[in-house]
């Protein structure tokens, strides 16, 4: 109920807004999209999402021909026994000011240790690999998205908490050095990363799988374009939470220190991505409602971006520096067999669209 009457409120309140903000369809593909990255000249590389379990794991799109290829070749799309240099599944994918695509390798669908993967899209060769350790990672772990902090150098994990059937109560963050590689796993089943008894829903059906609503944990995230501020939220619940980057990295604060340092930022409706702009204007996919919104940094509100039929469940939402465009996928999730008593009712055109945001956008998410 309290997710319904958010959005009654935004789209009454708020439509006036909305018009001021045009989109319009940039692809339509013959997969689910997951999330969105880009080279270092521009060009979309995205994750197929995993919960179809695609063959090629991250793709390249070419523009001009509307095709695609494996991304970074097909060997690393390609499962093997003799090493774990290869992609087993992705989802969250980012990239840096340095040309390096980040790919977040979740390790389930062939079981591998899980890994941050770097390909270097200036010269086409292998960056480095970060391994993530059973020290930073639990049996119900699902790292989702990151954010790649290039000033501070570390790499700051949402770990959702529904793996191997998770309820959401390991949700956490895990950090990883960069230099060393070392990783840190914080506020596992704290407030800010824990889910609500919010369910996500669509078209007047709750997302539950076997009867049980399927609540995530700390999902969306994303970083100012200092890399002062992180901001982060779990998929169903109704706020936004903030912490400076460098509280979070400091290793004398013990976490009851940390607990309060973070701040509730804002209200949110259940979402999937989050980017923000140099303004530090919040943009979120909001699934319940086939749509994109905005937190505007100058007093907090939420306010509805638009809609499209064809935004079904908005997923990845990035900034591309080179046009200057945000980036949105619609990855159908909700209508996997999971979700639909053994049946997949997601149907191909998949769509990706974009718009231009309020303020110039982050070249990184």
């Amino acid at each position: 109920m309290k997710n319904l009457l958010w959005t009654i409120s935004v789209f009454l309140s708020f439509s006036s807004f909305a018009q001021n903000v045009k989109h319009e369809v940039f692809a339509t593909v013959e997969q689910s999209v997951g999330n969105i990255a880009f080279t270092h000249q521009g060009d979309l590389v995205y994750s197929h999402h995993p919960f179809f379990n695609p063959k090629f794991r991250v793709v390249k799109y070419d523009a001009k021909t509307k095709t695609t290829k494996p991304f970074p070749n097909e060997a690393w799309n390609t499962p093997r026994e003799t090493d774990d240099h290869y992609l087993s599944n992705v989802l969250g994918i980012r990239n840096d000011k340095n040309g390096i695509v980040w790919m977040l390798d979740m390790g389930q669908r062939n079981p591998i240790t899980p890994k941050i993967v770097g390909w270097n899209t200036k010269t086409d060769k292998l960056a480095r690999i970060y391994y993530l350790p059973e020290t930073a990672v639990v049996p119900t772990s699902q790292p989702n998205d990151m954010v790649v902090d290039t000033k501070h150098g570390a790499f700051v994990i949402a770990d959702e908490g529904i793996g191997n059937g998770g309820d959401g109560s390991t949700a956490s963050l895990i950090i990883v050095d960069m230099k060393t590689g070392e990783t840190r796993r914080l506020l596992e089943g704290h407030r800010s990363t824990l889910p609500e008894n919010l369910p996500t829903v669509i078209d007047g059906k709750p997302l539950a799988v076997n009867g049980k609503n399927l609540l995530v944990g700390c999902d969306g995230i994303t970083a100012d374009k200092d890399f002062e501020w992180l901001y982060y939220a779990p998929l169903n619940g109704s706020k936004i939470y903030r912490l400076r980057i460098l509280d979070l990295l400091n290793e004398n604060l013990s976490e009851i220190e940390l607990d309060k340092k973070i701040e509730t930022y804002s209200d949110k409706p259940n979402n999937g991505g989050l980017s923000i702009d140099s303004d530090g204007n919040l943009y979120l996919t909001a699934m319940g409602t086939n749509s994109v919104a905005v937190v505007l940094a100058k007093d907090k509100t939420v306010h509805h971006i638009f809609s499209d039929e064809n935004l079904l469940w908005p997923d990845g939402v990035s900034y591309n520096v080179a046009d200057g465009y945000v980036y949105v996928s619609a990855a159908q999730v909700h209508l996997g067999a999971v979700f639909n008593n053994g049946k997949n009712l997601t149907k191909a055109p998949f769509y990706i669209f974009r718009f231009k945001p309020l303020a110039k956008g982050v070249g990184f998410r």
